[in-house]
């Protein structure tokens, strides 16, 4: 297949899967994997990281009438009752460091993982369960102590960046999927933790995708994660087209995410998980 192709391809599967619960990173790899593209390339590993990029982009443009609203009220909140260590700005800097910290910590073996089919159908099959699970008790109709994110707590947000840890570690968990979950389990309404799973993603997205790039330049490409950058121009606009793609179809599923969860729930991805967790260990058991 053209190079530009399956850059458009993998730009539109980085968007479509980045902030849904079904986790980006196991439907990159599954997706080259089913192109006969070589994993092991450091050109499509640093591929990945830039259209990974691209998708967190959206989320400031998007969100960005309610980053500015936080900004203007840090630290006392819009009715002032906050404080700077229970502002909303502040707890998703809590919960990006109880994430970041032990995915530093752990970055070799997270390294040694991630191209495991095994793991990753086994994360979707197991995150789908728990979606299930924690939807169906904590969903529409249950009591929720916060509906927004103004209302949240700081063991909330505690609770969220450690359980977030997992999707770090176990390719096929999904960062958006551990946070909701989570959050519901914390008290969280869905809508509330779905912002504030999009709120987490852009430091935990932007510190994971930086320290990537910086990997691949202070090391050799045989002893970093991602190689160094394209050597032609053709690798650049391919670069460049998924980075763009991403984008774009990213920021249309945000939209599309944030008024699905308010009228319907996780349901149905909970049942994709399920179904797409069986047909990878399946897969893997042959070959």
């Amino acid at each position: 297949m053209n190079d530009y192709l399956i850059s458009v391809l993998l730009g539109i599967v980085e968007g479509l899967t980045e902030f849904l619960p079904i986790s980006s990173t196991a439907h990159l790899r599954l997706t080259q994997a089913l192109l006969g593209m070589d994993l092991s390339s450091g050109y499509w590993k640093m591929y990945t990281v830039v259209i990974q990029l691209g998708a967190i982009l959206c989320l400031p443009i998007y969100f960005r009438k309610r980053i500015a609203e936080f900004l203007a009220t840090f630290p006392k909140g819009k009715d002032g009752s906050k404080t700077l260590t229970n502002h909303p700005l502040s707890l998703t800097a809590l919960a990006f460091v109880c994430t970041a910290a032990p995915a530093f910590l752990l970055s070799k073996l997270i390294g040694k993982h991630l191209e495991s089919l095994y793991i990753m159908g086994g994360a979707l099959l197991i995150g789908g369960a728990v979606m299930w699970l924690v939807d169906a008790r904590y969903g529409a109709g249950a009591q929720q102590k916060t509906t927004d994110l103004e209302q949240m707590t700081t063991g909330q947000a505690l609770w969220i960046g450690c359980c977030q840890t997992l999707s770090a570690i176990f390719p096929g968990t999904s960062r958006s999927m551990t946070t909701i979950a989570a959050g519901q389990l914390a008290g969280m309404s869905r809508p509330a933790a779905l912002e504030f799973s999009f709120f987490l993603s852009i430091p935990t997205m932007v510190a994971a995708t930086g320290y990537d790039l910086l990997q691949s330049m202070r090391h050799s490409p045989a002893e970093a994660h991602v190689s160094s950058a394209p050597q032609d121009l053709h690798g650049w606009i391919v670069l460049g087209i998924g980075f763009l793609v991403s984008f774009a179809v990213a920021y249309l599923v945000v939209a599309w995410f944030m008024g699905w969860v308010r009228r319907r729930g996780l349901m149905p991805f909970a049942l994709y998980r399920l179904l797409a967790g069986g047909a990878v260990l399946f897969w893997a058991s042959r070959l």
